[in-house]
């Protein structure tokens, strides 16, 4: 049974989180278009899948596409013809923009009934186009999903349904720019940190520091441009870094990589065809060559990691960080790298047209600490449930609230919004909140979340909560209601030392023995210094209100 149909075939099952990746990849609108109606593929795909379409197809129909995917002895190959469906039916599915999240997956599920016999062989030819210009990491990541139930275990195994996107082998990437013809080529872009970069790095990568989009918001969109520019140069000139298909590089250290996520949400948003993320970054990478230069240097694969000045490292060099200063003339810039380099080097005057791939924001501002009426407590964090006391201090205990630097990589395991996507229900109008008279401050900002997804947002403080709204895309001056906050259940807000701009609010409660953490959002807020001393001049009143 499962060697055509893949197991956990059923509703939030895997199979569906690995298909909208797919979808993802080669038809971003359309994806993007799903995702805001809240419409995932197993609530009209399930039964594609599960009855290999004779649910929806005339006999004839049905057996000439059982036929042809038994032939291809390639059991993913259903996941593009499942694609081809929808691709075939894009412009009016697109076109269904006014129509109700209902009304498009009933439309969805009935797309497969519309096949004649006639269209087979054209189906079968741009699924097989599509499957050729898919990574083979989609393949090969995933194929416990098919075969016997002793394949189909996995020790780990990654939960697709929060994947920023697909995900590509270190392996896949040095050996596909080492293959001629028609076949996935990468185009990498590293985006550690300048310092990280220049250690040890992919001789053929492009450097995008992710820091620069909130520390220095033109120079990072003249970046994108240039990143873009060199893609371009590198494919026509035929060189070994170029390729249609982007392939974005961490460190492989999650809390490091949260700018990278940020970063490569931008590129999907944007559209942006054929994207995808290096698996384990370029710690998985380091690995990787050290593990096959086991059998001996014979394997050729030294040559990939450099440094920026050209000279070749060596895989073991490279793992401890240091770079080698071996005389071989091998180590010459690629046409990549000098890009790269020359971009580094040139003054930065940003052209007056730049490709708008993000939205600048102002200066940053400087970091602000402010001293507290009362002694310091210390922060023990841990996670509660749903039951304990929000918003509210323990009677008798002075509330703990304070303003400063947070550590470089202080992460949080605490879910950073107060209400799930699926209980988001209200809509509201923008300017109709803004002009509520009980609105004291009005905040225009960007909600961040950990997968590095950004949502233009709104921030409104009044005299005792603040609200974020998140702005719907599709319908111009509405938001839903995406955070209620009560202003005395603020514990701390900090902002990142590199980028000020990013501010963080924890919300809890406190209490004899610390803060109790009940809850974490973080916005990207232009005049971040005004905004948060707007805010904690309210808190502080609230406080003081509940002192006296």
């Amino acid at each position: 049974m499962n060697k055509y149909i893949p197991r956990d075939c059923s509703l939030k099952g895997r199979p569906f989180h690995l298909f909208r990746l797919l979808i993802q990849y080669h038809e971003p609108e359309l994806c993007s278009f799903l995702d805001t109606k809240k419409i995932t593929p197993d609530s009209y795909a399930l039964n594609w899948l599960g009855s290999l379409f004779s649910c929806y197809c005339s006999i004839e129909v049905t057996q000439a596409i059982w036929d042809g995917y038994l032939q291809q002895a390639d059991p993913f190959f259903i996941y593009f013809l499942m694609l081809i469906i929808l691709v075939n039916a894009k412009e009016v599915i697109l076109a269904q923009e006014s129509n109700s999240k209902e009304e498009v997956i009933q439309f969805l599920e009935n797309t497969p009934s519309s096949l004649n016999l006639e269209d087979i062989e054209d189906l079968f030819s741009l699924a097989q186009y599509y499957c050729s210009k898919t990574p083979a990491s989609f393949r090969k990541d995933n194929h416990h999903l098919f075969g016997s139930t002793l394949l189909g275990i996995k020790d780990d195994d990654a939960d697709l349904s929060q994947a920023l996107c697909l995900a590509i082998s270190v392996s896949e990437i040095l050996q596909a720019n080492q293959l001629q013809g028609e076949g996935v080529r990468f185009f990498v872009v590293d985006c550690r940190p300048a310092e990280q970069y220049n250690a040890g790095h992919l001789s053929t990568a492009f450097h995008l520091d992710s820091d620069l989009m909130l520390q220095n918001p033109s120079e990072f969109a003249q970046s994108v441009k240039s990143l873009l520019e060199a893609q371009k140069q590198s494919i026509e000139s035929g060189s070994i870094a170029g390729g249609e298909h982007l392939c974005f590089m961490g460190s492989g250290r999650e809390e490091e990589d949260m700018y990278m996520n940020m970063v490569l949400a931008h590129f999907l948003q944007k559209n942006k065809e054929y994207v995808s993320i290096a698996s384990g970054g370029f710690m998985a990478l380091q690995q990787h060559l050290a593990d096959i230069n086991v059998d001996g240097p014979e394997n050729g694969y030294g040559h990939w990691i450099a440094s920026t000045s050209g000279s070749r490292s060596s895989v073991s060099s490279s793992l401890d960080g240091e770079s080698s200063n071996g005389s071989n003339d091998r180590g010459m810039k690629s046409l990549v790298n000098k890009m790269t380099v020359a971009l580094k080097t040139k003054s930065v005057n940003v052209r007056e047209k730049v490709i708008s791939f993000i939205e600048n924001t102002s200066t940053p501002v400087d970091r602000m600490s402010f001293n507290l009426p009362w002694p310091d407590r210390t922060c023990t964090e841990r996670h509660v449930s749903s039951s304990d006391r929000v918003g509210k201090p323990y009677r008798g205990v002075k509330p703990v609230f304070s303003i400063g630097d947070e550590e470089e990589y202080d992460t949080d395991e605490i879910d950073s919004s107060s209400m799930s996507d699926d209980d988001r229900k209200e809509v509201v109008n923008i300017q109709t909140w803004i002009n509520k008279p009980d609105v004291k401050h009005h905040f225009p900002c960007k909600e961040v979340k950990e997968s590095g997804h950004i949502f233009p947002s709104h921030l409104l403080v009044t005299a005792t909560h603040m609200y974020c709204l998140r702005e719907i895309l599709s319908r111009k001056g509405l938001a839903y209601i995406q955070s209620r906050q009560a202003l005395n259940s603020v514990v701390k807000i900090t902002s990142k030392k590199k980028h000020p701009e990013l501010i963080t609010f924890k919300y809890g409660n406190s209490s004899t023995s610390g803060i109790e953490i009940l809850a974490i959002e973080r916005y990207l807020i232009p005049n971040a210094g005004d905004a948060t001393k707007a805010i904690k001049q309210q808190i502080m009143k609230v406080l003081d209100a509940l002192e006296s």
